[in-house]
C-alpha cells in the first residue's frame, strides 16, 4: 500500500495531480457544449491557432498565456468572419483558419528560436508545472465552471434554438463569442499539462462520453467531469510507473473510458440506467 501511494508523497508528483485535477471540469463542462454543437473542430482550430500567439508574446516580453488567449480568440473571430461573409461552411473555414496559424507558429518559432521549448508547448510540461501555472490554471477553470452553472441553460437555448433565444430576448453575439472566450481560456489554462495538440482529446473525449451515457443534458454534464477527472488523475498517476509522458496517458484513458462507455450502453444499456 505504501508504494502505491508513493507518488502521492512527492512534491512535483502533487502539484501535477492538483493541476490536472483543476483543468478537468472546465475541460468538460465545454466539451458538452462542443459535442452538442458540433463544435468539436472548432476546438482543434482554436488549439493549434494559439502557437503565434505565445512566439509573440515571448518575443515582445509578456506572459505566454496572454498571448495565447488573443490568438485563440483572433481565430474564433476569424472563422466567424469567413464563415458569415462567405460561401465557405465552418468545417472548412476552421480547417483553413486552424492549419494557417499553426503553420504560421512553426514558421515563428524555427525563426525567432525562442527559449521556451516547442516541445513543451505542443505536448505540456505537466511535471514541470510552478505556481503561475497552477495559479493561472485554477483562477480559468473556476471562472469557466461558475460561468456555466450559471449560463448553461441560455448557452444550450441559443445553439440549438436561436430564434426562441432571440424572442425572449438573449444577446446571441455575446453568447457565441462568449463560449468561444471561454473555448480559448480553457486551452491556456490547459498549455502548461497536456499542450495545445492534445487539449483538443480533453475538450472532446469528456463530452463524448457524457452522451453516449445520458439523453440529458445535467447528467451528461456529471458523467463528463467525472470522466475527465478520473482520466487527467489516473493519467499522472499512471504515467509515474509507467515512466511515460502524462498528457498522451490522460487522453489514451479518455479513449478507453469512451470505448468502455460504447460497450457498456450496447451490452448493459447504461444510458437507460444513468438517465433514471
Amino acid at each position: 500500500m505504501d508504494m502505491l501511494l508513493f507518488p502521492f508523497q512527492l512534491p512535483f508528483m502533487q502539484t501535477a495531480f492538483l493541476i490536472a485535477a483543476l483543468i478537468a471540469p472546465a475541460a468538460a463542462l465545454l466539451s458538452c457544449f462542443l459535442v452538442l454543437k458540433g463544435w468539436s473542430l472548432m476546438g482543434d482550430a482554436v488549439s493549434h491557432a494559439v502557437l503565434p500567439g505565445i512566439v509573440l508574446a515571448y518575443v515582445a516580453g509578456i506572459p505566454v498565456l496572454i498571448g495565447a488567449f488573443v490568438a485563440g480568440l483572433l481565430c474564433s473571430v476569424g472563422v466567424g468572419y469567413i464563415r458569415d461573409n462567405s460561401r465557405i461552411k465552418a468545417d472548412t473555414a476552421m480547417g483553413v483558419v486552424f492549419a494557417g496559424m499553426f503553420g504560421l507558429g512553426i514558421v515563428l518559432h524555427t525563426k525567432i528560436s525562442p527559449e521556451v521549448h516547442l516541445d513543451h508547448i505542443l505536448f505540456g510540461n505537466i511535471f514541470g508545472v510552478g505556481p503561475t501555472e497552477l495559479w493561472t490554471a485554477g483562477v480559468i477553470s473556476a471562472a469557466v465552471v461558475a460561468i456555466v452553472a450559471v449560463k448553461w441553460r441560455d448557452i444550450l437555448t441559443h445553439a440549438f434554438d436561436p430564434v426562441q433565444a432571440r424572442m425572449v430576448g438573449m444577446q446571441g453575439g455575446v453568447i457565441h463569442y462568449g463560449l468561444l472566450a471561454m473555448l480559448s481560456a480553457a486551452i491556456v489554462a490547459m498549455l502548461s499539462s497536456v499542450g495545445i495538440i492534445l487539449a483538443i482529446g480533453m475538450l472532446i473525449a469528456p463530452g463524448a462520453i457524457g452522451f453516449v451515457l445520458s439523453r440529458r443534458f445535467v447528467p451528461m454534464m456529471g458523467w463528463a467531469v467525472s470522466a475527465a477527472i478520473i482520466s487527467a488523475v489516473g493519467g499522472v498517476y499512471l504515467s509515474f510507473w509507467l515512466d511515460t509522458d502524462a498528457a498522451p496517458t490522460i487522453i489514451l484513458l479518455l479513449t478507453l473510458l469512451f470505448v468502455l462507455a460504447l460497450v457498456g450502453k450496447r451490452l448493459f444499456g447504461w444510458r437507460h440506467k444513468a438517465d433514471g
